[in-house]
């Protein structure tokens, strides 16, 4: 990011912008492989020319691997049935197809929420373990929060709890100036100022909004600004 505005000689901004949804267009698309809907080849990298493919992880990653992603990437409480009947379907023969996998998944999630296919949340652990978009997440945030100048303010749009908690812990911490320990005799003016400060409350969608456009029902926006301080 920072590289990339040097280029084009910009060093500071008023605000920066984080969607973190996967597109409408990629999900769509059954070559790319992120949707269970569809049949296409088990992709789901968002760059197709880089990196290992969901296909090749669960093809060469051990059981406990599999299970360990599936259950922290995708809160899957059957994470450990999704992993056996992967690794016994791949005895026979490499799981390949999207629509293969999410039927193996089917066959493996006892019980799933209403309106939730028994998929979703294993689809969402290979995408997001695929493209390390947590680790970017992490490493994005601090990079961004540099950029701002004074009053500028950064606004993060999150699809899932696992991106929510990372950018809420994140400017929660940006937003308290140093952690010092109870009871130390410091003056309030000794203490660092914070980065940042909070701007309101998360926002989710309204009814309204999720009836146009059913996949905002699970966004959440956070704001924070920049104060000046180091």
């Amino acid at each position: 990011m920072q590289g990339a505005l040097a280029d084009r000689g910009v060093t500071e901004v008023d605000g920066v912008l984080l969607d973190l949804g996967v597109s409408s267009p990629q999900l769509d698309d059954a070559g790319r492989g992120f949707s269970f809907m569809r049949d296409g080849p088990l992709d789901m990298r968002m760059d197709p020319t880089r990196g290992e493919s969901a296909a090749e992880f669960l093809q060469r990653a051990p059981e406990e691997e599999i299970r360990e992603v599936i259950s922290t990437h995708g809160e899957e409480r059957f994470a450990g049935q999704v992993a056996r009947a992967i690794v016994a379907a791949r005895r026979e023969r490499p799981l390949g197809r999207t629509t293969e996998l999410a039927a193996l998944v089917g066959g493996a999630v006892r019980t799933r929420e209403p309106g939730q296919h028994p998929a979703t949340r294993t689809f969402q652990a290979l995408r997001i373990h695929v493209n390390q978009e947590l680790e970017e997440l992490a490493l994005t945030l601090p990079r961004a929060m540099k950029l701002l100048k004074p009053g500028g303010r950064l606004a993060v749009i999150s699809f899932h709890s696992l991106e929510d908690r990372i950018v809420k812990h994140f400017m929660r911490d940006a937003s308290t100036g140093d952690k010092l320990p109870r009871g130390l005799p410091v003056r309030a003016a000794e203490i660092a100022p914070a980065p940042m400060k909070l701007i309101g409350k998360a926002i989710k969608a309204g009814e309204a909004e999720v009836r146009a456009n059913p996949r905002a029902r699970s966004a959440t926006l956070r704001v924070a600004e920049r104060t000046g301080a180091a």
